[in-house]
């Protein structure tokens, strides 16, 4: 038998070692049938991005003297079930977002698996909670481009309301080019996605990502 003290020690270790240990998947979240597997980082970001329908848009503020501010916001990154993966967004001037983008296009944008309701019980900052940040530039699509009828079919099957706000708030549509790509989907630190991953994820399949 060990000594009281040695006893002790090895109680502690084997303490400290079942708090560090990653939760089994069923045990961190519950099972989603079509939500890939936190192996496949480029397939969940894209799912985050389909699955979503509004996330934290972060501008450098022109209000604020050049300070960070974020804000609330709907996308769509395409009509349901033909996620593309590119987030347009339906913004008016009188909000300071858009004013923010037309002075410094450097935007990011946030999305959080827990609107989702998939992460079960545990807090949204837990890293098997994914989250995706999206950083790039936030350009104006011109309104007579074919990518603005996209863009608008994208928008307003999402948020059917939009089709009724008010004209003279002269909403535009903007897009989020994306240059970096920031994913936590499980411990271990953010997976490495390249932009070119991302976009090209699921283009020679039948349909990209379901929403």
């Amino acid at each position: 038998m060990l000594p009281p003290a040695r006893l002790a020690l090895v109680l502690a270790l084997a303490a400290a070692l079942l708090v560090l240990r990653p939760p089994a998947p069923s045990a961190a979240r519950p099972i989603v049938a079509d939500k890939p597997a936190p192996s496949e980082a480029t397939a969940t970001a894209r799912w985050l991005a389909a699955h979503n329908t509004w996330g934290v848009l972060s501008t450098i503020s022109s209000d604020l003297n050049g300070a960070p501010f974020g804000n609330v916001v709907s996308y769509s990154d395409g009509v349901p079930g033909e996620g593309h993966g590119i987030p347009y967004f339906y913004l008016t001037t009188l909000d300071p977002t858009a004013r923010d983008a037309l002075e410094d296009e450097r935007t990011s944008f946030t999305l959080s698996e827990f609107p989702l309701g998939t992460c079960g019980n545990i807090d949204p900052e837990n890293p098997t909670c994914a989250k995706l940040t999206l950083t790039g530039k936030l350009k104006l699509v011109d309104l007579q481009s074919s990518e603005a009828e996209l863009a608008k079919s994208a928008l307003f099957s999402k948020h059917p309301e939009m089709k009724d706000w008010p004209k003279n708030h002269h909403f535009k549509i903007f897009k989020l080019e994306i240059e970096n790509i920031f994913l936590i989907d499980w411990f271990g630190g953010p997976k490495p996605i390249s932009p070119s991953q991302y976009l090209e994820f699921g283009r020679n399949q039948h349909s990209v990502v379901s929403s």
